[in-house]
């Protein structure tokens, strides 16, 4: 293969229309416009969802329902890859992966998610308020323990 040779996938790459070249075209005189109107002129349409004045379907179906962010819970999270580092036979909480800057602390928190992302090579104990199936599976299978905390 020779950089001279490469060329696109067949039907990825179409040329452009050529508007207005002649009658043979099949895009000659109006270009595909058309005759006059709105959709002929330059600049010419209407914005996406507009209805021609009357109140757009959008708007006039009613809204239903609300999420309120007070009460979503928000975890602060923890891979297994950031986990790796720690010596064996640690206690990993919400104390411990905020004095060692494991993670980003987060507003509002109700605790410590740990997901598994990454691999563990020591046994440890990790206390959290929620696991991922494979993080819960990954830290028992090198020996460790996690704890859900309620």
């Amino acid at each position: 293969m020779r950089i001279d040779t490469l060329s696109p996938a067949e039907g990825s790459r179409t040329s452009a229309k050529r508007l207005g070249r002649g009658i043979g075209s099949g895009l000659g005189k109006t270009s595909g416009k058309g005759h006059k109107g709105q959709w002929a002129r330059s600049g010419g349409g209407v914005r996406p969802g507009f209805e021609g004045g009357q109140m757009p379907l959008a708007r006039r179906v009613p809204v239903r329902g609300f999420n309120n962010k007070n009460f979503t819970k928000r975890y602060v999270i923890v891979n297994l890859c950031d986990l790796a580092e720690v010596p064996q036979g640690t206690v990993v909480d919400m104390e411990y992966v905020m004095m060692n800057r494991l993670a980003k602390d987060v507003k509002n928190n109700v605790g410590l998610k740990v997901l598994g992302t990454g691999e563990l090579t020591g046994a440890i104990t990790v206390k959290a308020a929620k696991f991922s199936a494979s993080a819960k599976e990954a830290i028992e299978k090198v020996g460790g323990t996690a704890e859900v905390l309620s």
